[in-house]
C-alpha cells in the first residue's frame, strides 16, 4: 500500500468508525486508546502494512490522538512546557512557552475541524455553543480552562483559548530557586501563614497568582481543615484534610449556576480552618471580607490587578456589586480590618514572574492604606503602565 501517513492514518480512521465504534463509547479514556490502538494495529495487520517501530508508533498515537483526543492540540496539551494554547481559526495555532508567544505551523484543516474539537470538548460538560450563545467556559479533565467564541461574535472563525494545568506544583524553595521570590520574602510570608494572617495576591493573567497561593498553602499545619473554593479546579493543595468545592455555570437552559458566592456562604457552615478561594472576581468579595472579619483567619486568596493598590480599589468596586446597600466608606473599614498582607507579582517580559511588592494594611490610618514591606527594584528596560505616567508627568 503506497499512502502517505495522513492518507494511511485517514483511511484507519474511517474503517474504526466503521467497524469498531463501540470501543469508543465505552471505559476510561485510557482503556479507550489503549483498545483503538489494538484494534488498528490489527487493521494494519490485515492490509499488510508494514511500518517500522518509530513510524508504526507515530501513526498509532495520531490516529488516538485524533479519534479520542482533540486532535492537533493533543500533542500541544502533553507538552509540559507548553503553559495556553490559542486557536484562532483553522488557520492560526499560537502558543505561550515559557511566557512567550510562539507560532505554531499546525493547523486544524478547516472551520469544521475547529467546531468538531469544541464539540468534543462541550459536550461531556452538557454544554455547547450556537448563534443564540456563541461563547462558552469549559474544563479539560486534567482541569485545563478552556475558552470558546464562535461566529458571528468572532471574526476570525471559531477561537479557542486553553489555559493547562499544570501537573508540576511547585513548593517555596523551588520559587526561591527559580527567582520569583527572593529568600527573604519568603521567610516573611511563611510566618505570616503559620500566623493566621489574611493574604491576598495580585496580579495579571499568568503571573503566578496560583502557583504562589498553592505553595504558601502548604505552610500550613496539617491539623487544620481547609475548604477551597474555586471557578476552575486548578489549586492543589498539598495537605490531607481539604475539601475542594467548584463553581458551577448553567446549562444550556440557563438554569442550575452555583456561583462561587453561594459556595463561599455554605463554607461558612462547614467547620473551616481556613477557607481559601482560587481568585475573587464579583460580590463574593464582601462575604470573604466578612468571614475574615468574623473568626475565619488565616483565609487566603488571589484577584487580578495591576498593582496591591489597584487590588484594594477593585476589592472595593467587587463589594459594592453584592447589592446590600453598604456605603463605600463601610466597606473601607471592612478592608481596613480584614486584610493583612498583599502580595503582588508581575511576568516580565522575558517570561520570568516575580514577587515585586510585598504590602501590609496600614491599621494606623482611617482609610485603607497601603504600607510596603517589600519592594524588588524593575530590571531594566521594564516599564509598564504606570511607570510610563510618571515620565510623563515629568515632562
Amino acid at each position: 500500500m503506497s499512502k502517505s501517513r495522513g492518507e494511511l492514518a485517514e483511511h484507519v480512521k474511517q474503517k474504526l468508525r466503521a467497524e469498531a465504534g463501540a470501543l469508543l463509547q465505552t471505559g476510561s479514556a485510557e482503556e479507550r486508546r489503549t483498545s483503538l490502538r489494538r484494534s488498528a494495529l490489527g487493521f494494519l495487520r490485515e492490509e499488510g502494512v508494514l511500518l517500522g517501530t518509530s513510524e508504526q508508533e507515530s501513526l498509532l498515537e495520531l490516529i488516538s490522538d485524533d479519534i479520542i483526543g482533540l486532535g492537533t492540540l493533543e500533542p500541544l496539551l502533553k507538552d509540559p512546557d507548553i503553559t495556553e494554547i490559542m486557536v484562532n481559526g483553522h488557520q492560526s495555532l499560537y502558543v505561550e512557552r515559557e511566557g512567550k508567544l510562539q507560532q505554531i505551523p499546525a493547523v486544524l484543516g478547516s472551520e469544521a475541524a475547529v467546531l468538531h474539537t469544541i464539540d468534543r470538548i462541550l459536550s461531556p460538560l452538557g454544554l455547547r455553543v450556537d448563534e443564540s450563545c456563541p461563547f462558552a467556559d469549559a474544563r479539560l479533565p486534567d482541569g485545563s480552562r478552556v475558552n470558546v467564541i464562535i461566529s458571528p461574535l468572532s471574526l476570525s472563525g471559531p477561537v479557542v483559548t486553553i489555559r493547562k494545568f499544570s501537573a508540576r506544583r511547585m513548593n517555596m524553595a523551588q520559587l526561591v530557586e527559580a527567582g520569583t521570590c527572593p529568600p527573604e520574602v519568603a521567610s516573611v510570608l511563611r510566618d505570616a501563614v503559620r500566623a493566621r494572617l489574611n493574604l491576598l495576591i495580585s496580579g495579571g493573567t499568568g503571573s503566578g497568582k496560583t502557583t504562589l497561593l498553592n505553595s504558601l498553602a502548604g505552610f500550613i499545619p496539617d491539623t487544620e481543615r481547609l475548604i477551597t473554593i474555586e471557578d476552575a479546579a486548578e489549586l492543589r493543595i498539598p495537605k490531607h484534610h481539604v475539601v475542594r468545592l467548584e463553581s458551577r455555570p448553567p446549562n444550556v437552559e440557563g438554569q442550575g449556576e452555583i456561583t462561587v458566592r453561594m459556595l463561599l456562604r455554605n463554607a461558612l457552615r462547614m467547620r473551616p480552618d481556613r477557607i481559601i478561594i482560587g481568585e475573587v472576581r464579583g460580590p463574593e468579595a464582601l462575604d470573604l471580607l466578612q468571614a475574615m472579619n468574623t473568626g475565619h483567619e488565616g483565609s487566603l486568596s488571589t484577584a487580578h490587578a495591576n498593582s496591591p493598590a489597584d487590588l484594594l480599589r477593585r476589592l472595593e468596586t467587587m463589594a459594592l456589586q453584592a447589592g446590600v446597600g453598604l456605603p463605600a466608606s463601610a466597606i473601607r473599614e471592612q478592608m481596613l480590618a480584614a486584610i493583612d498582607l498583599v502580595v503582588h507579582l508581575e511576568r516580565l517580559p522575558d517570561g520570568s514572574r516575580r514577587i515585586v511588592e510585598v504590602s501590609r494594611m496600614d491599621r494606623s490610618s482611617s482609610t485603607s492604606a497601603l504600607m510596603p514591606l517589600f519592594r524588588a527594584e524593575r530590571p531594566p528596560r521594564h516599564c509598564g503602565r504606570n511607570d510610563f505616567a510618571r515620565e510623563a508627568s515629568r515632562q
